[in-house]
This record gives structure tokens, sequence and C-alpha cells, in this order.
């Protein structure tokens, strides 16, 4: 079988209901890549939450974070290495008119980067509980352009939001919906989502298109899902996504369906 890049998406799809790798899901990966294939964590995750995954698998790949806007490899220098980012006025903008948009909650984020301007328990990770004094998202603090925000918006307000900042800021930011229970926004660079981090993989590795395999289940999927040769769906997946796959696994992430799927695809049993 010629050599696979293998794109996975890390909740929903990898994860399992707790946030976990199960040990099947870690033995397929590693067999996968025994067998010469290329896996990476492709999440709209910063890295700071995804790293733990990532090692946990025994990577040696690159990964890409933030939806496609930064592609590195986790502890240590790489040449390659790239961070989209757009400009933080956005964030100064969006703070002003925090109350005014809805928004309960910002985070500002890059590579090295984590800001939010208060705490928050209401999300474990995503949003921090305590916060030290270069911690806060404010003009002193922020001094690098984002490569991504997250914010919890007032679950009412929330298609006011998502029209106010496409409206004001549109031209130079995504503005993505979580398909979640919690009413969370997240900006990108205008024009970057995880296809672009799975293109930049395929380039590097010299891996033509019909060679890709990715697993995805949410909103922020659909351009990776779209873009490769092979594009799976999880069974627990929203049905937009569906639409757009190649295949939909049996089995949802709470029944190891990327890991059976993926055994089976690449005769790995």
């Amino acid at each position: 079988m010629e050599q696979k890049l293998i794109a996975i998406d890390l909740d929903g799809t990898t994860l399992n209901e707790n946030s976990q790798i199960t040990p099947k899901t870690k033995e397929v990966l590693t067999k996968a890549t025994a067998a010469g294939h290329i896996v990476s964590i492709v999440t709209g995750r910063p890295n700071r939450i995804s790293e733990n995954y990532y090692d946990f698998l025994g990577l040696k790949s690159p990964m890409i974070n933030f939806n496609g806007a930064v592609g590195h490899i986790p502890h240590q220098t790489w040449d390659k290495e790239y961070a989209l980012t757009f400009n933080r006025d956005i964030a100064f903008e969006i703070l002003t008119a925090k109350e005014q948009l809805g928004i309960k909650v910002v985070a500002a984020e890059g590579k090295n980067m984590a800001l939010a301007d208060v705490p928050n328990t209401v999300i474990d990770d995503f949003f921090p509980v305590t916060l030290k004094a270069n911690e806060v998202l404010n003009r002193i603090n922020l001094q690098e352009n984002p490569s991504a925000m997250t914010m919890l918006v007032d679950k009412l307000q929330l298609p006011k939001t998502v029209s106010a900042l496409e409206e004001n800021f549109g031209d130079k930011i995504n503005v993505g919906v979580w398909g979640g229970p919690n009413p969370i926004l997240e900006l990108s660079p205008k024009g970057v989502d995880k296809a672009h981090g799975v293109k930049f993989l395929a380039d590097t590795f010299k891996i033509d298109r019909k060679n890709i395999l990715a697993f995805g289940d949410e909103h922020n999927d659909a351009e990776m899902i779209d873009y490769a040769g092979w594009g799976v769906v999880m069974q627990n997946g929203t049905e937009q996504l569906k639409a757009l796959a190649n295949d939909i696994t049996p089995l949802t992430n709470k029944e190891d369906g990327l890991a059976h799927y993926l055994e089976e695809y690449l005769k790995l049993a």
C-alpha cells in the first residue's frame, strides 16, 4: 500500500467522550506509523492542550493547531514551522465592545502565548481558571498578533454576535461557531482552515492528494474532509459534514470508531 498521510481531528474523533485516547486507538495509530504512514494531529485546539495527546501517541510528525494557523513539531525547532496570524488590533476592538457584543470571555492565543481577559470555569482547559498578571489579555501583554481567538458568548446573543463580528472584521478573519453545548466562537486568519494545514503536510512529505486520509466530526473539519483524497466522518459527526464524506465510520468516537475503521482500511489487523 502507498504511504498515506493520516490527518486526525481530536475532539469527537480520536478522543472518546471523556477526552481520552483509548488503548485500542493508540495501538492502531502506532501500527499505522510502524507501517510507514504519516499520522498527524490536525486540531482546532491550541498546542498547550494537544501536545499531551501527541506525546501519549509517541508521534514524531508535525502537528497542526488552531484550525490550520500553526504547523510545527512539538518540543523542537523545525525550519519549516509556520504561524499565520491576524492583527492584534482586532482583539482590542473586540475587548472594547465586549459587553455590547454579548461576550463573556475573550482569549487570544499563539503557539507560545495564551491570554484571557477574565478567568472562567465553564469549560476545562479552554479558558484559564486563574490568571497571573502577565496572562491577562490587554494592550500591555498582547505584544504580538494572535493566531486565534476564542470567546464564550451569551447564548441568546450568539447569532447577533456572529453577524457583528463578520460585518466588522469579515475581510480579515474567519468566524467559527462550535457545534457543542457551549456557545463558543473561534476566530482565525481569513482563508485559513484545516485544509491549509493538511496541504502543507502533504506538500512537505510529497504525498499525493489521493493518498490523504482525513478523519473529523465537526464544522471546522469541513474543508479538510473535502480536500482529502479520502475524507471520513465519524458516525457521531454532524449531518452537514457527513454530506461531504467519502465514507462514514460504522462506530462512534465512544466505540473506537476511528481505530476500527483505520485498522480495516489499512489492513493492520
